[in-house]
């Protein structure tokens, strides 16, 4: 009886190995390349053709900007908690390699959130800066992105540098739920959820969907630029363990010279 070999299929397990991640991950990202370009466009075209809010006028704009990227900036340190899940329990090959690439794009997002949201409060509230709870959280979570890549960077092997960080950013993810919560637990300047709630979302249609039109572009701009910074982790490492190698083959075939 002949044995028969079953077809490959696609399994998120499979992701485990690098050369698949590399190859599955190929051919995904020109499309998501592409989606995000396309609901980015869109978005700031239907962002740009909203009316005014009756309050705030011209300046509800930054919201396009300013919500989607608060968004993603916490849903870039989740991310990163579950690859330091990955890390710790399940020892996933790929875990630390998305952390290091989800740190300076969360970063990111959290910085331009705080820009675009002093932007927005100077014309609101008279200053571009207050220490109130959201703001104070948020500024807290883009020392967190820092700290990480601070401690990813002190460490030349990146494998023993894994444990820490993941440590490092569990300990962050206190700070979460803080962000998302801290205008309801505290007086604050800061105007409470206005497209998640249980009741339903507060803003007119007409503002909120190119809201949630740029918040999918953003969305799927950053799985975009995490996939292609995890496939440049994954080949930096590959080139930094192929120089190890030769240089370890170069000291064991040199000979010694003596001197006559």
């Amino acid at each position: 009886m002949s044995e028969t070999t079953a077809p490959a299929r696609f399994s998120f397990t499979a992701l485990a190995n690098p050369t698949r991640y590399l190859s599955y991950s190929g051919k995904i990202l020109p499309w998501l390349g592409g989606v995000s370009a396309l609901l980015l466009i869109v978005g700031l075209y239907m962002a740009f053709a909203a009316p005014e809010d009756y309050q705030q006028g011209i300046t509800v704009r930054i919201m396009y900007v300013h919500v989607p990227a608060a968004w993603l900036a916490m849903m870039g340190y989740m991310v990163m908690a579950v690859s330091a899940l990955g890390t710790l329990i399940w020892r996933h090959p790929l875990a630390d390699v998305s952390i290091k690439a989800a740190a300076p794009i969360g970063a990111a997002f959290t910085f331009l959130a705080l820009a675009t949201g002093s932007l927005w409060g100077k014309p609101m509230w008279g200053t571009w800066w207050v220490w109130d709870a959201r703001l104070t959280s948020m500024f807290v979570l883009f020392l967190m992105y820092l700290g990480i890549i601070a401690l990813q960077r002190a460490m030349d092997d990146p494998v023993k540098a894994a444990r820490p960080v993941a440590i490092l950013v569990l300990i962050g993810t206190i700070n979460i739920p803080i962000i998302k919560f801290s205008v309801d637990w505290w007086n604050t300047l800061h105007q409470p959820a206005a497209v998640f709630r249980m009741d339903g979302p507060t803003i007119d249609p007409s503002l909120l969907w190119p809201l949630l039109i740029m918040a999918l572009g953003f969305t799927a701009l950053f799985l975009f630029l995490h996939m292609v910074a995890m496939r440049t982790e994954i080949w930096r490492r590959r080139i930094a363990t192929l120089r190890r190698a030769s240089a370890r083959e170069q000291r064991s075939t040199a000979r010694p010279v003596l001197a006559e």
